[in-house]
């Protein structure tokens, strides 16, 4: 195992369910309440997954319309091409049923 001075240290969460809209009118800080306009388009749910490179603050992330173990998994393998080849890599997650796969295991190991 290598030792966190020589590893980049990631926290990676995940939230689903942002809503994906597109404002027609202009979001004005100045109201109370936002509201929608008839000509306003809804695109679904999207899921979006970040990393935060706990050493400079640097966050990485991507949006998936679907929130499985599988697009979990295509994320973290797209962050291993962010990572130098002369580090390790430490991943903080949290207890999300995304994180234990078999798939996801294999990927670990």
């Amino acid at each position: 195992m290598v030792s966190p001075d020589h590893a980049l240290v990631l926290s990676v969460d995940e939230t689903s369910q942002f809503q994906a809209l597109d404002f027609t009118q202009p979001i004005t800080h100045d109201i109370k309440c936002e509201c929608m306009s008839l000509d306003d388009k809804w695109h679904g749910t999207n899921s979006l997954f970040i990393a935060l490179d706990t050493a400079t603050g640097r966050v990485l992330d991507k949006w998936f319309s679907r929130h499985r173990a599988s697009e979990f998994l295509f994320f973290l393998k797209d962050l291993e091409g962010h990572v130098p080849k002369n580090l390790g890599v430490h991943i903080i997650l949290d207890n999300n049923a995304t994180h234990k796969t078999e798939e996801f295991m294999k990927w670990l190991a």
